[in-house]
């Protein structure tokens, strides 16, 4: 009895620890775009970002019971399968942290998960259909459908104001990315929170400690709510500065109409019980709003390696998953050798990090050392769609960097031979 305690007490502390990982993986879809276009400071968006995660975490349940119920079948599932794909899942997402890919952690748990009961008990111990109708086909859509939705909302914006006064105008558009941005948070903590309730739950029912099909306790909830909070305050910079500056250049309206439709359909999803990957909804939005603006572009290499993140997620966290299970399955020594190797390897991934580090002070530079996040040149891609995109018209608003942070400026019109041309957007 002791012994089980003993390891159910690392799976809730190793699940915790997905959970604070998923924080600052995540922390850039809320804020990346708040963050670039100068809306908000880094620090004062990060810390709103967790306030409102912990917020979300109490709102809804629903998410937390697919996890814990419906993915792998409960019956005959080890407490040392949990732990096995919390490691596969810890893994990638700092895998991915560190190289600053938007990947999801969503992903990431279930690729960690399916792999690991799938070497404890074969495929019979996946539910199939629940992952296809709740897990895959969420991951194809919810990208396509927010991201069409902030196209369609960014060509909107522009033509409801097509000349608008810039300085007044970015204002009011800054304080709508403040709102949306929270809308975003809270939605975060809505649905990817319950994810790390729904796998404590899962560890709880396999040492029959709460009976199969029962809502996480209370104290899952505030803990849960609470890692994720803390991740989120700590900041992902990394995935911050890609998304805010990697994928495509951004002006308020577009921050805006993104945030907004993002928000949107993961609170949609969040209520219908979809545990789709909030990383991937964000993303599309983002990509949306760049192409809805009149001359913007999309940084195609940047999101051609987030493209490939996104289908490695689930294989590679599965194959780490299966790996660490099948140490496990050995005894003692094996639970021990694969949380050694967790610790290891994140130590390994720390210190490599260290090398070139992104915090809030040089999130929103442009010449950092060493840069793969695509906010330099633009790909052969993103040059061809500009040689032939139709420039902004006369008295558009144009963005200038000053100090990291976006400022607009009036463009000058054609009429005024001695104005300069306006500088081209930087972030």
């Amino acid at each position: 009895m002791e012994h089980i305690t003993l390891l159910l007490a690392i799976v809730v502390v190793t699940a915790l620890v997905f959970d604070f990982t998923n924080g600052f993986h995540d922390t850039a879809n809320a804020m990346a775009t708040t963050i670039s276009t100068g809306a908000l400071k880094p620090k004062t968006a990060v810390a709103m970002s967790a306030v409102l995660n912990l917020v979300g975490a109490f709102l809804s349940v629903e998410v937390a019971k697919t996890i814990s119920g419906g993915i792998i079948n409960e019956e005959g599932i080890r407490t040392e399968v949990i732990f096995a794909a919390l490691v596969g899942a810890i893994l990638w997402n700092l895998l991915t942290w560190l190289l600053g890919l938007p990947s999801s952690s969503s992903h990431a748990l279930f690729g960690g998960l399916i792999g690991a009961a799938v070497m404890s008990a074969g495929w019979s111990a996946v539910n199939g259909s629940t992952i296809v109708t709740k897990v895959l086909i969420p991951a194809v859509a919810a990208p396509l459908v927010a991201g069409l939705a902030a196209m369609a909302a960014t060509k909107l914006t522009y033509r409801i104001k097509a000349k608008p006064e810039a300085r007044a105008t970015a204002k009011g558009y800054r304080a709508g990315q403040i709102a949306s941005a929270g809308l975003v948070s809270l939605a975060h903590g809505t649905n990817d929170a319950q994810k790390t309730m729904g796998i404590i739950t899962l560890a709880l029912v396999t040492q029959g400690v709460v009976a199969p099909g029962s809502n996480p306790p209370l104290w899952v909830i505030v803990s849960a709510g609470l890692a994720i909070a803390l991740g989120t305050y700590l900041g992902g910079w990394r995935i911050i500065r890609t998304m805010g500056k990697g994928l495509t250049d951004l002006q308020p309206q577009q921050g805006f109409a993104a945030q907004t439709s993002a928000a949107t359909v993961i609170l949609a999803s969040s209520h219908l019980g979809f545990s789709l990957s909030t990383t991937q909804s964000c993303s599309g939005a983002v990509m949306g709003a760049g192409l809805g603006r009149k001359g913007g572009v999309v940084r195609w290499s940047t999101a051609t390696r987030m493209f490939v993140a996104w289908g490695l997620t689930l294989p590679a966290a599965g194959l780490v998953g299966a790996a660490a299970e099948f140490l496990t399955k050995q005894g003692p020594w094996g639970i021990g050798a694969t949380a050694a190797i967790l610790i290891g390897g994140s130590a390994v991934i720390w210190a490599l990090s260290r090398r070139q580090p992104v915090d809030h002070t040089n999130v929103t530079a442009d010449d950092l050392d060493g840069d793969d996040t695509g906010s330099g040149a633009p790909g052969v891609v993103t040059t061809a769609i500009a040689a032939v995109a139709p420039p902004p018209p006369a008295g558009s608003v144009a963005a200038v960097a000053d100090d990291g942070l976006k400022t607009t400026i009036h463009a000058p019109g054609p009429n005024d031979p001695a104005a300069p041309p306006a500088p081209a957007a930087a972030v």
